[in-house]
């Protein structure tokens, strides 16, 4: 077996294991394929290199670097279970979270029942 068939199996297993975590968790995430002939010491992200084995958070996301790609996944959960036509959710990306609040009046807050991510 030849190193880019046995590559393409180990990749092909870490997707497969990836998207039944993804699954069962249910968070957003998304991965980003890696091309290590490119960039044999890491992962670039916006122009930034973080060594495989690496985590860091951007935008609210957790990211990690593996030799075969970047993976990220939501730091926050979403509130669920609230009246839409009354309320509204506001995201905080200082805080990566988010409140629930009245439309009429933004600086009263809804109920909500659960949270999602």
């Amino acid at each position: 077996m030849d190193l880019i068939s046995l590559l393409q199996k180990c990749f092909l297993g870490f997707l497969l294991a990836f998207g039944i975590s993804v699954t069962l968790c249910d968070a957003d995430c998304y991965v980003v394929l890696n091309d290590p002939l490119k960039s044999p010491n890491g992962c670039i992200q916006d122009g930034k290199l973080h060594r495989f084995g690496s985590t860091w958070i951007k935008n609210c996301y957790r990211c990690d670097c593996s030799r075969e790609s970047i993976g990220c996944c939501s730091t926050f959960v979403r509130p669920d279970g609230f009246d839409e036509e009354k309320c509204e959710l506001i995201f905080h990306k200082e805080s990566c979270s988010y409140s629930v609040v009245r439309k009429d009046d933004p600086s009263k807050t809804c109920a909500y029942t659960g949270m999602v991510g």
